[in-house]
């Protein structure tokens, strides 16, 4: 697989997926990021707005996210609509990478979880980097089971997380794309 034949769906918010972004850049990896008036992101680079009707294409109710991720969503336009522009990601993208925390219950920490749990009912192959525990782990169906270095499988991937990037979730990102392409 070329990096030029692939496509990154993303957030372009500040964290992981502005460093998914600047990656798949250097990599010459087609990028993907979608956004809603009012939503300040990070990256520049493609940028897309999403229009009402298309939002609403991935809308989905905040008592339903939740339930499924055991904790409580602020029912405020703005969730929804950062809600929704995950969902576009999910949707668009063959396979789904992820970095944060897997919690106890299974479920990925912050809005990032809606991204996962989205991938999960899609029965989409799913991969989170757990920066606690410094380590890739992929979602078998029914469980989280230790994936020591995964590989881009799919010319459409998203590449999405949290805010708060460290050391070691930068060095994943690389490394995720290092071994996906090191042969292009």
């Amino acid at each position: 697989m070329k990096p030029k034949e692939c496509v990154l769906y993303s957030g372009g918010l500040k964290g992981a997926e502005a460093a998914f972004g600047a990656v798949a850049e250097r990599y010459g990896v087609e990028e993907v990021n979608f956004t809603f008036d009012g939503h300040e992101i990070e990256r520049t680079r493609g940028v897309r707005t999403l229009s009402h009707e298309e939002l609403r294409h991935g809308d989905v109710s905040l008592a339903y996210v939740s339930k499924l991720l055991r904790r409580r969503f602020p029912d405020t336009e703005y969730i929804k609509r950062v809600l929704q522009t995950i969902w576009h990601q999910v949707n668009n993208a063959r396979e789904i990478y992820v970095v944060g925390r897997i919690q106890e219950d299974d479920t990925v920490m912050g809005g990032t979880g809606w991204g996962a749990e989205f991938a999960k009912l899609c029965n989409k192959p799913l991969f989170v980097f757990d920066q606690n525990r410094v380590a890739w782990s992929r979602w078998t169906g029914t469980e989280w089971q230790s994936a020591d270095r995964p590989v881009i499988g799919h010319t459409h991937f998203a590449g999405t997380g949290t805010r708060y990037l460290n050391e070691s979730g930068k060095a994943a990102i690389e490394r995720l794309f290092e071994a996906s392409f090191k042969s292009a």
